[in-house]
């Protein structure tokens, strides 16, 4: 399998707190730490621990963040390829109270690839699978090359509208008003349409009317935080529908993919690994 993803990187602060704080109160954080995260970095190494391998195309600040950012990524097993824009990089400052919820604020200008960006593009002519959360359109229409490709919302209407590419999966949250679409935004539209409502499992939607539900696959272990657990779901996905695998069984993966992430601390220390059995 060759997996790769086409999005946004964030250098991330983690604080984890009994719970977030009320309009002028203080709290002590009781475990902190910072990483590169963000959904592009996320879906990309869960990628990588489910393939063996997989490239990241992106965009970094030119300042120590970006280059910690490309570093420590590399050092998780991506093939990093990006530019660096001369600004800073974008960071977010997460809270994990103590139900494992994450409560996020984001800081500076998204960075995403961009078609005319001197990035090896031409490594994505048939890859199995790419997944995208950001870049311009003619990234978007780069990513096309893949024989499967899955986008998030977050991707943006416009640009999606724009790029005018034939999406074998958009997948999304049902709960974040940030990754809903108008009905029939899209032209053409999607193959098949995800919707995921965390614990509550989701629905899905295709051609041929192909239409169905499934249950959340229950946590391995007890639930550390929820950060990351969306974007694993979509690697899971990219994944098993890069594989061949059927939509059902495809969103089973992507279910175990989520739940496992649950259970380290950040997006990475539980992500699920392909142990050859599927």
């Amino acid at each position: 399998m060759r997996v790769a993803v086409v999005g946004h990187v964030e250098w991330v602060q983690f604080a984890r707190v009994e719970r977030v704080p009320s309009p002028g109160e203080i709290v002590h954080a009781g475990d902190h730490w910072e990483e590169p995260a963000g959904g592009g970095a996320v879906t990309a190494v869960q990628l990588a621990r489910l393939a063996g391998a997989a490239e990241l195309f992106t965009a970094f600040g030119d300042d120590e963040l970006g280059r910690r950012a490309r570093e420590e990524l590399t050092a998780l097993g991506l093939r990093v390829h990006a530019l660096d824009r001369p600004e800073p990089q974008r960071r977010a400052f997460t809270f994990l109270d103590d139900d494992g919820e994450r409560t996020i604020t984001v800081i500076g200008r998204r960075l995403v690839p961009q078609e005319d960006d001197p990035l090896p593009w031409e490594r994505l002519d048939g890859v199995d699978a790419v997944y995208v959360t950001g870049g311009d359109a003619g990234a978007v229409r780069a990513a096309r090359r893949a024989r499967v490709l899955v986008a998030t919302p977050r991707t943006g209407e416009q640009t999606l509208v724009e790029a005018g590419v034939a999406l074998d999966a958009l997948v999304g949250s049902a709960e974040d008003p940030g990754e809903h679409l108008p009905p029939d935004a899209l032209d053409p539209q999607p193959r098949l349409l995800v919707s995921t409502s965390g614990s509550e499992g989701g629905t899905y939607a295709g051609a041929d009317d192909l239409e169905g539900s499934w249950e959340a696959a229950a946590p391995p272990g007890p639930v550390e935080d929820v950060y990351g657990a969306g974007d694993a779901f979509a690697a899971g996905l990219t994944f098993g529908l890069g594989e061949g695998r059927p939509v059902e069984a495809a969103i089973e993966l992507a279910s175990r993919c989520g739940a496992a992430c649950l259970t380290g601390r950040g997006p990475y220390a539980a992500q699920l690994r392909f142990d050859g059995d599927g």
